[in-house]
């Protein structure tokens, strides 16, 4: 494991946050594993590269979105009938077998398990943004405007890459992450001790961000999805506020436009549903205001959480789905035949 000191202003005081953190004595909450898929051609030695995001619930999850990447390709981006007929008989592997790994012309695709955590303080909060994680120059609040930016996009793992001093402490304090309790079925318990033999080093995923929410006395819930940047996950978090948490209330009608939200409401002044919605547009104000990491709104404590990813490292790379990972639903066909001339048939 290489090692190097930041000594770029910083990078440096980005290490010293990471330091600061490992000081504190977090604990570590596991929340459960996500899938992706990681691909390798010749000439990548031992890295691998994201090809499907890891952010998805179960394996099947991954293989339909390597489903549909593959036909795209196919259809967009094949230069011959070959390359074509390779493409799609690799998606009709994918619309029939739980394919873990397949290889399409030059190229190896893996189905890819990483392990979701969070740093946990004394209190039981979840780990905040930290003061040198990026921000925004001019934050973009809107909400109509399309999704985040993707996580994972472009990122080549590289288990021989350089790591600072806190990143390889953490890295190497990771190794021996598994599962205990009774929680677990012994299947579970049994694949995650095997984990830690068969793929005995770890990869650390960029740092992500989520919208966890808590009511009451209960415990943290995740209320999004993972995103790329801390201001991301305050972004969704004032649409879930504004837009998507009064139309589950019933205050605005599930057909209403993307323009109408609790703010619009309240400024009409006569809507009955404005003295309901003033808590959420409050909270929003704040929100916004103060580029807060946590507010409250109506008995309930949203919370932007520092979400870390690991994977599990081998010899031949990432560790893929365990045995006792289970999936929601079986493969399945997602899009119409394609022939080897990239003609789409409809019927």
């Amino acid at each position: 494991m290489a090692v190097w000191v930041p000594l770029e202003p910083v990078e440096a005081t980005m290490e010293a946050d990471a330091v600061d953190a490992a000081v504190r004595g977090l604990s570590v909450a596991v929340r459960g594993p996500l899938f992706g898929v990681a691909s390798q051609s010749e000439g990548d030695g031992r890295r691998w590269r994201v090809v499907i995001e890891v952010t998805h619930g179960c394996p099947q999850q991954a293989r339909d979105a390597l489903n549909s990447a593959l036909w795209f390709k196919a259809k967009d981006e094949a230069q011959d009938r070959a390359e074509r007929r390779a493409l799609l008989a690799a998606v009709g592997r994918l619309e029939t077998e739980e394919v873990t790994e397949l290889a399409v012309l030059d190229t190896r695709y893996r189905v890819v398990r990483a392990e979701e955590y969070a740093g946990m303080e004394a209190n039981g909060d979840l780990e905040l943004p930290r003061p040198t994680d990026p921000e925004p120059l001019t934050p973009d609040w809107s909400y109509n405007t399309g999704p985040s930016p993707r996580i994972d996009v472009g990122l080549v793992l590289d288990p021989d890459a350089p790591l600072t001093p806190a990143l390889a402490v953490e890295r190497l304090s990771q190794r021996s992450l598994a599962y205990t309790g009774d929680r677990y079925p012994a299947t579970v318990l049994r694949d995650s001790a095997r984990a830690v033999e068969t793929h005995p080093d770890v990869l650390l995923m960029p740092t992500g961000f989520a919208v966890v929410e808590r009511s009451g006395s209960g415990g943290w819930t995740v209320g999004g999805a993972l995103q790329a940047s801390a201001h991301d996950a305050r972004r969704a978090l004032n649409a879930s506020l504004i837009m998507w948490e009064p139309r589950l209330r019933g205050l605005i009608p599930l057909g209403a436009s993307v323009d109408v939200d609790a703010h619009t409401i309240i400024a009409e002044g006569a809507n009955p549903a404005a003295e309901e919605l003033a808590p959420l547009a409050e909270a929003s104000d704040r929100l916004r205001a103060g580029m807060l990491n946590q507010v409250e709104a109506d008995g309930t404590t949203y919370h932007i959480a520092r979400i870390r990813r690991l994977l599990r490292w081998g010899p031949d790379g990432p560790e893929p789905p365990r045995p006792s990972d289970t999936s929601s639903h079986a493969p399945e066909t997602f899009h119409p035949r394609l022939d080897e001339d990239g003609t789409v048939h409809y019927e």
